[in-house]
């Protein structure tokens, strides 16, 4: 089956999608700027599981259940659902875990790095830069040989573990589950957490770009990657597509406001917007993948990619518990030494993980 949505005009059509999709989710009740953020999402799904109790970020987000489901579906249907895993997966972890802390730091993942500037947030191209940088330094160790090792096939039920997670966080959150009085399961009653688009517009949005992002490839890491390394522009034409669509989404809906002062859900500490997204990209460059193609990777029957995403939860979690994550007040107090430890475990990875020659 030829997959037209690999071709140069497809990958535009998904980025476009995505792009206005997101905006659309913002005009329907999803946070400022964060129609979708594959990073913050995550972290309203820890705090509704009580990872951390930051009562103002806490709901089970339908678009990344949507995600994986949708990417799951779409690789049975495309003869693509391949377990496998094997590859280095308590390094990948730990990615996880200091790409999300990276994130947090900045507020917000590759995407809603975009978004934000879709929607005219000039914070935003201190966190893209950072992000360009920290993938920079990623393909270094991957031009010297970098390599997490070899992923093996496994049993078919090996892929259905992070498709039979998200249902069963969509069931939880269909029939507002609590196991005991005051939760969990937590749902925010004022801050972003509170704020959503009604159930069956998430799910839908979310198994839509789901799907058309399995059978695209699309990553926002990877685009980069990309035209660094071997001057492939194909991913960057979706990315690029992305913010057009979703800057013109919002100046049709009037949710586009220029500035850096008063962003919404963002900070204007140019040095640490940078250095959260630095860490972010380079965890995203040694890991192969955006956070938004670790979800779709493990829908697809990537156990791999599935330890990355438990560590971006886990991430979040730690990142509310030790008072890592920054807030509109700016960066929180252990932040800075946060995203410092994590580019040196970042190196040391890089490092030590590049193959000899043979």
């Amino acid at each position: 089956m030829k997959n037209i949505f690999f071709s140069r005009a497809g990958i535009i059509i998904v980025g476009a999608i995505i792009g206005i999709g997101a905006a659309l989710l913002q005009y329907f009740g999803n946070p400022p700027n964060m129609g979708i953020c594959v990073a913050c999402f995550e972290r309203d799904i820890a705090g509704a599981l009580g990872l951390h109790r930051a009562d103002v970020v806490q709901y089970l987000r339908p678009e990344i259940i949507g995600f994986v489901l949708g990417a799951f579906l779409m690789a049975a249907f495309a003869g693509e659902f391949r377990p496998r895993g094997g590859s280095s997966p308590l390094i990948r972890f730990f990615l996880g875990m200091f790409a999300m802390i990276g994130a947090l730091v900045f507020l917000g993942c590759p995407w809603r790095a975009l978004l934000r500037l879709a929607g005219g947030d000039g914070n935003a191209i201190l966190g893209l830069l950072g992000l360009t940088t920290g993938i920079f330094v990623g393909i270094l160790f991957l031009k010297k040989g970098f390599n997490l090792g070899r992923s093996y096939s496994q049993a078919t039920g090996s892929g259905w573990i992070m498709p039979g997670l998200m249902l069963g966080l969509l069931f939880l959150l269909t029939f507002q589950v609590s196991f005991a009085p005051g939760g969990p399961i937590f749902f925010s009653a004022k801050g972003p957490g509170s704020m959503h688009a009604p159930l069956l517009i998430s799910i839908a949005a979310g198994l839509i770009i789901g799907a058309l992002a399995q059978r695209s490839r699309f990553c926002t890491m990877g685009a980069i990657r990309d035209v660094m390394l071997t001057r492939d522009f194909h991913l960057l034409g979706g990315v690029i597509a992305l913010v057009v669509f979703a800057f013109a989404t919002n100046v049709i809906l009037g949710q586009f406001k220029a500035g850096f002062e008063g962003q919404p859900i963002a900070h204007t500490n140019h040095l640490w917007n940078f250095l959260g997204m630095s860490l972010a990209g380079l965890a995203f460059a040694l890991a192969g993948g955006c956070p938004g193609r670790q979800l779709f990777l493990s829908g697809e029957g990537d156990a791999d990619a599935g330890v990355f995403v438990l560590g971006m939860i886990t991430g979040a979690a730690v990142s509310h518990n030790f008072a890592i994550a920054s807030s509109p007040k700016g960066v929180a107090a252990f932040g800075p030494i946060a995203v410092i430890f994590g580019i040196a475990f970042c190196l040391i990875v890089g490092f030590t993980m590049i193959e000899k020659s043979k």
